[in-house]
């Protein structure tokens, strides 16, 4: 009896934030739906038009909760979507090529934030989005530096910074690779390393071909396996600042769980398929709750060099990859 009126008493305090989030989660999917932007800035946007919710003490722990737990909840059943077999398929140069690009994006994400007189973390934060998988990556990272003020700002920044340059190369990128003297799955293979989210990756690789939009798909899922170890290397590796330090990211490990127990082929298809739409709604909660904390003021202040950093970023991960098809004779 007293568990559950433990239970209770957590859920009494938590289900009226967690349900504006909720809602808001599902008025963007509408609009994504019906006007076919991005999810992910509309959850966004709509979380900053209500923004005042954060003044209401009733609201704050469920709108907390969603922007925490909801995400590390959400950023662990990315594993069931992806497999060693998918990975492996891939062939010898995307499995070399990806954890290089990575590194390095990671590494001028950093230098380039120094640069323009930002924090390490930021610079920490832009790599690992652009160079993993966008708004997932940036939430799964952003939960294990330091917390404090800055670093939610910088955040909920490079959600709406990525997902945005993420739909124009959706657009763009096809049109540029076509110029380039490559097949269709090298096209798929330079989408899949160079595009922040997946569902502009699905997008524009299909746009090309099947084949390239399966190309694609597979180069994606391989920079998203990454997610754990990098997120790992960061808990080790990056600096602690002022806030508090971060854990062992336990959502990070049972990514990796999950991901090898759908390598052995031991989760139905239905569950996979369950797991990455619930992954999906988890995700697109927790950037509603972030838009929540966060007002449009505070991140317009931020300036023109978060911009620069986020843009440069990605235009040497675009080039770093086409350089590196070249390097390996792929590339006429």
């Amino acid at each position: 009896m007293e568990r559950l009126s433990a239970v209770k008493s957590w859920a009494q305090l938590r289900w009226q934030g967690t349900i504006v989030c909720v809602v808001l989660a599902l008025a963007a999917g509408f609009l994504s739906d019906h006007y076919g932007a991005p999810v992910m800035l509309f959850a966004l946007l709509l979380g900053m038009a209500f923004h005042f919710l954060m003044e209401d003490k009733a609201c704050q722990p469920g709108i907390e909760f969603c922007s925490k737990t909801i995400l590390r909840w959400g950023v662990a059943l990315l594993g069931a979507r992806v497999s060693v077999d998918q990975l492996m398929s891939l062939g010898p140069l995307p499995l070399i090529m990806t954890p290089i690009l990575i590194v390095l994006t990671i590494g001028i994400g950093v230098v380039l934030a120094r640069a323009f007189g930002r924090r390490t973390q930021f610079g920490l934060l832009i790599g690992g989005a652009v160079a993993i998988c966008g708004a997932s990556a940036a939430l799964a990272i952003a939960a294990v530096l330091p917390k404090d003020d800055r670093g939610e700002r910088d955040t909920l920044f490079a959600v709406v910074a990525v997902t945005a340059l993420s739909t124009i190369a959706m657009i763009g990128y096809p049109i540029l690779f076509s110029m380039l003297q490559v097949d269709d799955t090298q096209v798929g293979f330079l989408i899949g390393a160079t595009i922040h989210d997946v569902a502009q990756v699905v997008g524009a690789g299909y746009a090309v071909s099947d084949e390239a939009g399966d190309v694609a798909v597979f180069v994606k899922l391989l920079r998203v396996a990454m997610l754990p170890l990098v997120v790992l290397a960061f808990v080790v590796f990056a600096p602690k600042g002022e806030g508090k330090a971060a854990s062992l990211p336990m959502f990070a490990v049972a990514f990796a769980i999950i991901m090898a127990i759908n390598s052995f082929g031991l989760i139905p298809p239905m569950i996979t398929e369950a797991a990455g739409i619930t992954s999906r709604w988890m995700l697109i909660t927790a950037i509603a709750a972030l838009g929540v904390k966060t007002s449009l003021k505070t991140l317009a202040g931020l300036g023109a060099k978060h911009m620069a950093v986020v843009v440069l970023t990605t235009l040497f991960l675009l080039i770093a990859a086409v350089l590196g098809l070249w390097v390996a004779g792929q590339v006429g």
